[in-house]
């Protein structure tokens, strides 16, 4: 005889299959799919817009397993999602996490060709060098400079990869489109409420010096998160949980400042912060 109970626990049974079916790390073939695309700087259908933050966790980091033929070594990790608008314009919850590497970060006046990737941007970014791995437990902006020694300007060059729009889900499964970018001038850390400060307050200005000169916009620095450290802290304490130890040296991203701009031959981009100690900036020509 059937009862009820004999019919909730078929049900019950039947949960994690059903579940399975509609959720899943993308397999080998589809990361290898994606990979070829990324090579050939060609447009990919990526991992789906429903994909799961779980199941897009679970992309990045077998991505990060393969990208080392492509991008070089691993230099560091960046965050995104750290503002309330990028948030609520790709439906995510929280900040989420990708990896960086080495091979297309340029650390000079660079000229870069305007089709670097699929569907090539640029982004107003900041990184910072870590100093010690203790930032992971810092809690205020101060105990956070005490663990870095360095502010650098950086002009992200991210690659969103997909045609049309896309989901954050979608984004972070392809590593949050990291694929270089252009760094600045490093800026030592002054152990300063003074230095400290200047990091909220700054204003970051990303502007096209070119023909078609135009300013895209301006941004303070508290906009990450309240504090730019505040990204950094979150970040730390983030990798820390997914069993990451930071080391000396590592550079973090603390997201972008304003929305990216698709990048375009003749433009000469420039990213100041205006605020820091020297008015420091990066520029980027894209030919």
């Amino acid at each position: 005889m059937i009862t009820l109970k004999t019919k909730l626990y078929a049900l019950l049974a039947l949960l994690p299959l059903t579940a399975s079916l509609h959720a899943a790390c993308p397999s080998d073939a589809q990361v290898d799919a994606f990979l070829a695309d990324f090579s050939k700087r060609q447009l990919s259908a990526g991992f789906g817009n429903d994909i799961s933050t779980a199941d897009a966790d679970c992309a990045k980091h077998k991505l990060a397993a393969k990208l080392p033929l492509y991008l070089g070594d691993r230099i560091g990790y960046k965050a995104g999602f750290t503002s309330p608008a990028s948030q609520k314009n790709f439906g995510m919850s929280g900040p989420q996490w990708a990896y960086m590497f080495n091979r297309n970060m340029v650390d000079i006046i660079a000229v870069i060709p305007a089709k670097f990737g699929a569907r090539p941007t640029f982004e107003a970014d900041l990184l910072v060098e870590v100093k010690d791995p203790r930032l992971a437990e810092a809690t205020t902006p101060m105990e956070a400079l005490a663990c870095l020694e360095s502010v650098i300007p950086f002009l992200e060059l991210p690659d969103l990869m997909m045609a049309g729009s896309f989901s954050g889900n979608a984004l972070l499964a392809a590593n949050l489109g990291f694929r270089g970018g252009v760094l600045g001038a490093e800026v030592p850390v002054q152990n300063t409420q003074a230095f400290a400060d200047a990091l909220a307050n700054m204003t970051v200005v990303m502007s096209d010096q070119g023909p078609q000169a135009q300013e895209f916009g301006r941004a303070k620095g508290r906009d990450l998160l309240g504090h730019p450290l505040n990204a950094a802290m979150w970040l730390a304490q983030a990798l820390k949980k997914d069993g990451i130890r930071l080391k000396k040296g590592d550079l973090l991203s603390l997201d972008g400042f304003l929305p990216p701009v698709p990048s375009q031959s003749g433009m000469r981009i420039q990213l100041q912060y205006v605020g820091l100690p020297g008015d420091p900036a990066v520029t980027v020509d894209f030919n």
